[in-house]
Parts: C-alpha cells; structure tokens; sequence
C-alpha cells in the first residue's frame, strides 16, 4: 500500500482561511503518531518543534511558525497545536484497514499563511518517510 494525498479543501470566512487534506498513510496508527507528536517526527517532514509538550495546555513552539500551546491532545488520535502567527494546525488520525491510516489535517490561519502546495509538499515528505520505516523494519 502506497500513501497518497487527497485533494485539500481551502475556505476563507472574511480574513480567516481554513485548509483541510485527507492523506492516506501505509502504516498503522502507531507509527505514524511519533511523526505528528514528537519534536524529532515532526522534523523529519513538517518543522522543527523547539519546544513541544505532549499534552493539553502545553508549550510548543514550531520554528518558522510561532510559539503557542498545545491545543488538543488525545494520545495516538489528535495532536492540535495553536502558535502565534501559524494559526491553528490539527492533526487528526484514524485508522485505514489493517496496516493504514488516514491523516486529516486542518490549518486555520488569519491573513497570509501556508499554501495548499506547501502542505502537499510535506505530506510528500511524510510518506516518504513513513515509507522509509517501513523499509528499515523489513519483513515481519
């Protein structure tokens, strides 16, 4: 099973913009968490974390991005960090049949932000990686 990116959605509400993808993933759920919670996963495609506290009303703080808090935390499901400047990123995970998962990613910003490519661009990365994991653990 590959990963693969499905068309993201984009709305604007007045000087609010909201992006939304749904990405399949070829690894379980349990893979695929370290890469959205953890500083080192999150540097391997999204950005470095200089700060990141795994858990509701923790710091984080996402370079390039801004510092903030940790918005929503359900251990292996949600990751939601709100920083300065990078608006509002959620990271919702399920489950995809045996061995998959889907990310839903959603990003609400005000004023200018990220692009649809530049996410796109990441999720390529991700997968990538994810597949570059599974690569490294072989056969089971």
């Amino acid at each position: 099973m590959t990963g693969s990116i499905e068309q993201g959605s984009s709305q604007t509400h007045g000087n609010t913009h909201i992006l939304g993808f749904l990405v399949r993933l070829p690894r379980p759920m349990g893979a695929v968490w370290p890469a959205l919670s953890t500083p080192e996963g999150l540097a391997l495609w999204f950005t470095a974390a200089d700060e990141l506290e795994p858990r509701l009303g923790g710091a984080v703080s996402l370079r390039g991005l801004g510092s903030g808090h940790v918005t929503a935390w359900d251990v292996d499901r949600v990751a939601e960090y709100t920083v300065d400047g990078g608006g509002r990123i959620r990271f919702h995970l399920e489950r995809d049949g045996e061995d998959g998962s889907v990310l839903r990613l959603t990003h609400e910003f005000q004023g200018e932000g990220e692009s649809e490519r530049a996410w796109r661009n990441r999720f390529e990365r991700l997968i990538e990686t994810l597949g570059a994991g599974e690569q490294a653990a072989g056969p089971g």
